[in-house]
């Protein structure tokens, strides 16, 4: 367990009452129950952990750069989206990715079946405009 995950989980035994950090307005509970935070305790950070890494290929090939995460509106992370070619973000074509596509080996993730010219044929994802 690292440092942070212990900290986090050793805060959670002096928490009386089964809430972390409990607030309450009206009536209804804010916060997280205990079980909840050790699975943030435990969970991956989007910041820290995911935005910006590399994807590989099968083959090590780096394609593309996690660049987003799209959070559905029933709030599962549905789609990354992966940055393909360009230099300093200029000709980079973004494309939106199934998430479940994804997977993670010896600590890289991993698109399989994936080159950068099959992602740069994908339709180029573009943010809804307000």
């Amino acid at each position: 367990m690292n440092r942070m995950a212990a900290v986090a989980l050793s805060f959670l035994v002096l928490v009386p009452g089964g809430y972390a950090a409990a607030q309450v307005a009206g009536s209804s509970t804010l916060g997280v129950a205990v079980e909840e935070m050790k699975a943030v305790a435990l969970g991956w950070s989007v910041k820290k952990q995911i935005l910006g890494q590399s994807v590989y290929n099968e083959q090590k090939q780096r394609v593309g750069k996690i660049e987003d995460l799209i959070v559905a509106p029933d709030t599962s992370v549905s789609f990354a989206i992966i940055g393909a070619g360009g230099f300093v973000g200029l000709g980079r074509h973004d494309v939106a990715i199934p998430v479940g596509q994804l997977k993670q080996q010896d600590g890289k993730f991993v698109l399989p079946g994936a080159t950068k010219e099959a992602i740069k044929a994908l339709p180029k994802f573009e943010y809804a405009k307000k």
